[in-house]
């Protein structure tokens, strides 16, 4: 058997979800933002719901800018595969909703029983109903600072994100859950000028 003596060269593509998390975060919490080393072109459907909701967004070959006043309008959403709204991002997604100027729905496709973020929401004050796999989103007017607890990877970043825009403190727990899917969240919320840290056990 000869051996393999050619190769290849590959870029990791850019993390569309933690590029999205942060999206949302702009358009949930207020300000301006600039991602770069991100594809725009994987964010498309993203892009054009956070349009809808108000947010100002320019698009370069590498990189995304945000704008928002923090008014929320009512988007509906539902998850569907590549190149539709990324499951991934519906938590993240709600906790947006929950802090918009009406009522809409979140609907989950891909995973019918992905909604264990929607108690904890609840704890900052959502006024979220399930039925099935469909949510019902009433747009409250803030949030408030609770003790919540992660149940998965993107429920905890709907939670923080639910946070930051919080009046009051709040306390996460079962953050291992985030450090799945986030690389050092919490430094980088905090070069945005977030109040956030991370407590050791």
């Amino acid at each position: 058997m000869s051996e393999l003596k050619s190769g290849f060269e590959y870029d990791i593509i850019p993390d569309r979800i933690e590029a999205g998390t942060f999206l949302i975060g702009v358009a949930l919490t207020g300000g301006e933002v600039t991602l770069r080393n991100v594809n725009p072109e994987h964010l498309g459907i993203v892009i054009s719901k956070l349009k809808e909701v108000g947010a100002d967004i320019q698009s370069d070959v590498d990189s995304i800018t945000i704008r928002s006043s923090k008014k929320i309008n009512p988007v509906d959403m539902t998850t569907a595969a590549y190149p539709g709204f990324p499951t991934d991002l519906q938590a993240q997604w709600m906790a947006l909703m929950c802090m918009a100027s009406g009522d809409s729905t979140v609907i989950d496709e891909i995973y019918h029983d992905r909604f264990t973020h929607m108690a904890e929401l609840s704890r900052f004050g959502a006024n979220l109903h399930l039925v099935d796999n469909v949510a019902s989103v009433k747009g409250i007017e803030q949030f408030y600072g609770a003790p919540v607890m992660s149940t998965d990877i993107r429920a905890s970043a709907s939670l923080i994100l639910a946070a930051l825009a919080a009046d009051g403190k709040s306390e996460i727990s079962r953050i291992y859950h985030i450090d799945r899917g986030y690389e050092n969240i919490e430094i980088k919320l905090q070069g945005l000028g977030a109040d956030i840290m991370r407590k050791e056990a």
